[in-house]
């Protein structure tokens, strides 16, 4: 089983979550991070004042998958969230040694 972690721009996350439905993914964690890569943030314009933005609001996906699913998410992900455009994010893979499901102890990909 893998961990996947997806850094993403944030108005893509219903493309990305359609995506992973289809490939039959069937649950993610979301979370609103802020970050910067090699953007290092930008510069904005209020009421004449310029000021840096040094951290970009960005949405933070995780999902648990079987190793046979694992080339197959990356790729819906990628597919889903690429806009061609400096910021479009990163994906991270981490093994996974296990998983509980709480509610009925099911363990490893049946919890999934």
């Amino acid at each position: 089983m893998k961990m996947v972690s997806a850094v993403i721009k944030p108005f893509k996350l219903d493309d990305v979550r359609e995506a992973l439905s289809d490939i039959g993914v069937q649950g993610i964690t979301v979370t609103e991070v802020k970050g910067f890569g090699r953007q290092k943030g930008h510069t904005e314009l209020y009421r004449g004042a310029e000021y840096v933005v040094d951290f970009l609001p960005k949405v933070k996906i995780e999902l648990a998958v079987p190793d046979d699913l694992l080339d197959r998410a990356i790729e819906a992900i990628s597919h889903a969230a690429k806009t061609g455009k400096i910021g479009d994010g990163k994906i991270f893979v981490y093994d996974l040694e296990q998983a509980v499901r709480i509610r009925t102890g099911e363990t490893d990909a049946q919890a999934l």
